[in-house]
């Protein structure tokens, strides 16, 4: 997923750090005829969404001590080596350009989608295997490969579900409050090709443009029934929606965000009761199973609040490679030449990769998805609306 966003700044410095499982802080370089290596990208300061690198991170590095206490992989410790994207395509490629040559077998990690394309083109480009945790964008890369895989379900597969949760919810008249983006501009289109066939209508908005009170004139006079945030967060989705709650024209007008910016706690810690009710995808099951669970109790610890989808997709990432890593070691082309042989157990189900029309990439198709929002009326407690 991406939201372009500036969040609370965090996690700096981890930026040039190496994580294997027994200590944190390693430079980057040591020890490297002793270990296996994977790159990680991660937004981890402004104006990444640093709240979503952080949960990122965690899972990955919750994997990599899981698969280090268990013995390795064939007696060999596994390192992180992480690095902070902030959101920059070109930091992104740059790192990618670094992490190949300190040898790392595969780069991973990476939630905005404009920064993924950047990686994954680079990564291509250097015969670098990338596994992406959590970017949505259909184009991942510019023409078809075979080094870069998956595992977040594509734009247009979520998207195209939170369009049957609207025309369910009997909204034909649906706004959409966007910034400039490939991401958002691609968003638009699913939603409109899924919702026009069907008697809906999609009102764009300029939100660069629009102040929170003229978006709200824009609403009442178009008599849009529903408001959708594709644009940046903490700005200007927070303005928008406490402006959208006070306005009493737009008392009936379903708030949603479909990018997922309800499920960190900076929207709950910003927005209290005006960020509640307002639905989002998220990339998880009903119900986890015993390894979900399980991972979901260890990320809890690690966090000190509750995982989000993101975490569980970092998890995961580790779970495929470290099985790739077993049976092919360090070696790059052997790698990208297996994801069409992957069969992981991962935390929302299993874990396996193909050619799906339209995606230029080895995608998982696909992990669970969820429609959810914050229940308004239990602080911290997450409703399904509708799951495909």
């Amino acid at each position: 997923m991406s939201t372009n966003t500036p969040p609370s700044p965090g996690g700096a410095e981890r930026t040039a750090a190496s994580f294997d499982g027994s200590r944190e802080g390693t430079p980057a370089g040591s020890r490297a005829g002793s270990t296996l290596r994977i790159g990680a990208l991660a937004p981890l300061t402004r104006p990444g969404w640093a709240e979503a690198g952080r949960h990122l991170l965690a899972g990955l590095e919750l994997a990599v001590r899981e698969v280090n206490d268990a013995g390795g992989i064939l007696g060999r410790p596994l390192e992180l080596v992480v690095r902070d994207t902030a959101a920059d395509p070109q930091r992104a490629a740059a790192a990618v350009d670094e992490l190949a040559r300190l040898g790392v077998a595969a780069v991973a990690g990476e939630y905005h989608s404009v920064v993924a394309r950047a990686a994954a083109a680079r990564a291509d480009a250097l015969g670098l295997p990338f596994l992406c945790s959590s970017a949505v964008l259909d184009g991942l890369t510019e023409t078809p490969t075979g080094r870069v895989a998956r595992l977040a379900p594509a734009q247009s597969h979520g998207w195209r579900i939170y369009a049957d949760f609207l025309l369910a919810a009997g909204h034909r008249r649906i706004a959409v409050a966007a910034q400039p983006s490939a991401y958002w501009a691609s968003g638009t289109r699913i939603l409109r090709d899924r919702l026009t066939p069907h008697g809906g209508t999609v009102i764009e908005l300029d939100a660069s443009a629009l102040a929170p009170t003229a978006l709200c004139d824009e609403l009442a006079a178009r008599r849009a029934t529903a408001l959708l945030l594709l644009v940046g967060h903490p700005d200007p989705a927070v303005p928008v929606v406490r402006a959208v709650r006070r306005d009493e024209r737009l008392a009936e007008v379903l708030i949603g965000a479909p990018a997922g910016q309800p499920e960190f706690a900076e929207w709950e810690a910003l927005l209290g009761a005006d960020g509640r009710g307002i639905p989002f995808l998220r990339y998880l099951p009903e119900r986890l199973g015993p390894l979900g669970a399980r991972v979901r109790a260890a990320l809890c610890e690690r966090l000190a609040e509750a995982p989000s989808f993101v975490a569980f997709e970092g998890y995961d990432t580790v779970a495929v490679l470290a099985g790739l890593l077993r049976s092919h070691g360090a070696d790059r082309a052997r790698i990208a030449e297996s994801w069409p042989r992957v069969a992981v157990e991962g935390t929302r189900g299993q874990i396996a990769f193909t050619r799906t029309p339209g995606i230029s990439v080895w995608q998982w198709a696909w992990a669970p998805v969820q429609v959810a929002d914050r229940d308004p009326a239990v602080p911290g407690r997450f409703r399904v609306r509708h799951a495909g």
